[in-house]
């Protein structure tokens, strides 16, 4: 009789761990100087995954320029380098640390194959696992790049993701990230999404109303969800929010809505992978992530 109970206990815990699985945070930072360190936000054991923002100005043969805010000048020597050793601190935590490429604001473009190729390089040599005598973040090897596209041309983004991609090697990957519009598919990284090459997608679910939480309505969310978890080859897909109603211009749940309705509901799909937030500032200030952990 005791073997038979334990046996239908193991079936009840297969079927729960089959319709519901736990996941990450994944946070942005570098674009408010007022939102501490990348070691204090690492020091919180609330985020898996630490996006540095922005690289906003790069391909179409100019050269690249880094945008951190308030917290150093990436165009003066040295300026940045002080975060080398937080982003080896993060990383010993078990934090995968980012580069994100893009943003709302800047410059940037892939002309060409050829292009995208060049870019995967310069990524490759200044932030990743190659070597440049200029490294604007220093001697420390970031895990990948995030694709934060939201200007300029749309073509040859599944060039670069393919090329960065081409430098992982055993016991070193290049983990690829995007953080595309919930409209499916989106109009700049579709293409690049359908390769099946990134590991982690956290899709902005916010300033698009029709896919977005609004007014109470949680179905337009969901659908959308559904969407993306049942067509994009990725393994972790995760929901995009703003940290606090001032982050965007629409689409900020409560934590109340998000821990009670929309969470279980999401996390019955096995590729969830978490909740993306925008961004660290904003999670300082209105406590977001503290509301929601647990539940995540």
């Amino acid at each position: 009789m005791a073997n038979k109970c334990n046996a239908i206990l193991s079936l009840l815990l297969l079927l729960l761990v089959g319709t519901s699985h736990g996941g990450g945070i994944a946070i942005y930072w570098g674009q408010n100087g007022n939102e501490g360190t990348l070691s204090q936000a690492c020091a919180t054991a609330k985020y898996s995954h630490v996006n540095i923002a922005f690289l906003n100005n790069f391909g179409n043969g100019q050269t690249p320029q880094m945008n951190l805010a308030g917290h150093c000048n990436p165009s003066i020597l040295n300026s940045c380098t002080k975060f080398s050793a937080e982003i080896k601190d993060c990383q010993s935590k078990g934090i995968k640390v980012l580069l994100s490429i893009g943003g709302g604001i800047g410059n940037y473009s892939l002309s060409s194959i050829e292009d995208a190729r060049n870019v995967s390089k310069f990524l490759w040599n200044t932030f990743l696992g190659g070597k440049s005598p200029s490294r604007p973040l220093g001697d420390a090897v970031l895990d990948g790049v995030d694709f934060d596209i939201e200007l300029g041309s749309t073509a040859n983004w599944e060039h670069l993701a393919r090329f960065l991609k081409a430098y992982s090697r055993r016991g070193r990957e290049v983990y690829l990230a995007a953080a595309p519009q919930c409209p499916i598919p989106d109009r700049f990284l579709g293409t690049a999404l359908n390769t099946g090459l990134f590991d982690f997608v956290w899709v902005q679910f916010y300033n698009n109303p029709p896919c977005s939480y609004a007014n109470g309505n949680i179905t337009n969310l969901l659908n959308s969800w559904s969407r993306w978890t049942n067509t994009v080859p990725a393994t972790n897909i995760f929901l995009g929010l703003p940290a606090a109603p001032a982050a965007a211009g629409s689409g900020y749940i409560p934590p109340d809505v998000l821990t009670n309705q929309i969470l279980p509901e999401i996390k019955k799909s096995p590729k969830y992978g978490g909740v993306m937030l925008w961004s660290r500032f904003y999670d300082v200030k209105n406590g977001y992530s503290d509301s929601i952990v647990s539940s995540v």
